[in-house]
């Protein structure tokens, strides 16, 4: 059939619908790597009681933002879904369903403009994680788009020419049968000039602790830009979309270091302690850009960084403030936020959830900071930030379908939205970084 595409929505499918039938308006119709106002040909994949999916097959009348993408893997790998838009039109379609999610489902109608922050739209990351499998013969990639399934990839060109480096070392390490099969998963993490890399290795717990060691060896002797490796024991789900990355949990994972456990990451000015297992911004050209936005305006006596991580807004914030609460649940981050900070920072291990239910009411804070991971804050934490002193929130989010649920309970008890900001930490993909400062 021959559908006219209405709009993108948030993960970066197109909207159409069906004809109109005696029910009245016809329905909705998701479908991947198209553009608002084109004419496609696509044929129907599943059709549910509320809306149906379907599948390209030629675009008929093509949107004058289609360019041909760059990476030869795009539409089979799971990772990039606009690869087919100019990057100034990718910036205009988040800013567009930015607008439409936080109407939809906080029911707010933004008073201010959404100033868009854009960056290279090239080999800006610097951390990828990647399968590895090794039957029926070596393989490393990511998943393949909608499924679980391992697509072989040699390169990433939205990841670092350092990281591309790490990839294709592993690959030729594979080819030779130097890979032990007890890995099941590579990660590289480069610094801000991406002149020093450090690389995690996923394998299966009790298996093969020797021959990981002398890979491991390997990988420092085969590329000098390899200051660590760390090895981190995990046992893969058989459904592995559920396997967390140590920088997800809050529990202390078994990990053994060969060479440096970490490496130094320089952002907003400041020498920042990064560790195998601790999380930190992916963008290698926009996360200063992000502390400066982040922290504007923000000064007083008190205030509280939640979600702290290795501190990378928690540093600023304590040249502007007389104390800083940090709050961090990762083991891996709270031993950097510890060793990062200054002597009126307080690091504490706990949940946001548990440190607001039970202290937030008894800190006087002036300005509190939020950057939750995907799940958002939670209704319990969304209540209780309610419930604190601070004048200013800003809160920081990675999607806003969890954003617009919290901030709805936010507006109800008196805050509004004071600036809006999107950062593209995230081209060629459907994801977007939020910056929003309220007040009350």
């Amino acid at each position: 059939m021959e559908l006219s595409i209405d709009k993108l929505v948030y993960g970066g499918d197109g909207l159409a619908r069906l004809p109109a039938d005696e029910k009245g308006r016809g329905k909705t119709v998701f479908l991947p790597y198209v553009l608002p106002g084109e004419r496609v040909d696509a044929t129907l994949m599943q059709n549910r009681s509320g809306f149906a999916r379907a599948r390209l097959n030629k675009v008929v009348t093509a949107s004058p933002d289609r360019v041909e993408p760059k990476c030869g893997y795009f539409g089979r790998c799971g990772g990039c879904q606009y690869e087919h838009a100019s990057y100034s039109a990718q910036g205009r379609f988040k800013v567009e369903i930015l607008r439409e999610t936080l109407r939809r489902t906080a029911k707010l109608e933004l008073a201010c403009e959404i100033e868009l922050h854009v960056g290279e739209p090239w080999h800006y990351r610097n951390r990828t994680r990647m399968r590895v499998l090794h039957a029926p013969s070596f393989a490393l990639g990511y998943f393949r788009a909608d499924s679980h399934e391992l697509l072989a990839v040699e390169r990433c060109p939205i990841s670092s020419p350092l990281v591309n480096r790490g990839i294709a070392m592993v690959w030729e390490q594979g080819r030779a049968s130097k890979v032990p099969s007890s890995v099941h998963g590579v990660q590289f993490f480069a610094n801000q000039d991406d002149s020093t890399l450090l690389a995690e290795l996923f394998v299966r717990p009790q298996s093969g602790g020797a021959e990981v060691g002398v890979f491991a060896q390997t990988l420092l002797a085969e590329l000098d830009a390899i200051t660590g490796v760390v090895i981190f024991a995990t046992s893969p789900f058989e459904d592995e979309s559920r396997q967390k990355a140590p920088l997800s949990s809050a529990h202390d994972e078994r990990s053994t270091v060969v060479g440096n456990r970490s490496l130094t990451y320089r952002a907003a000015g400041r020498d920042y302690r990064v560790s195998g297992g601790s999380f930190f911004q992916t963008n290698r050209f926009l996360v200063d850009e992000l502390v400066e936005v982040a922290t504007a305006g923000a000064a007083g006596q008190i205030a509280l960084d939640l979600y702290a991580g290795v501190g990378l807004f928690t540093v600023p914030l304590a040249a502007k403030f007389d104390e800083v609460v940090a709050v961090e649940t990762s083991p891996h981050a709270v031993a950097d936020l510890q060793y990062n900070v200054g002597g009126n920072v307080k690091a504490v291990r706990a949940t946001t959830e548990a440190f607001l239910e039970k202290q937030a009411a008894q800190i006087k804070a002036d300005f509190v900071l939020l950057d939750p991971p995907r799940a958002g804050l939670g209704e319990k934490a969304a209540a209780a930030l309610c419930r604190t002193s601070a004048g200013m929130v800003t809160l920081v989010s990675c999607d806003p379908a969890t954003l617009s649920r919290d901030l709805r309970l936010l507006l109800e008890s008196g805050f509004k939205v004071a600036k809006a900001h999107l950062f593209d930490l995230f081209p060629q993909t459907a994801h977007m970084e939020t910056v929003l400062q309220l007040v009350r």
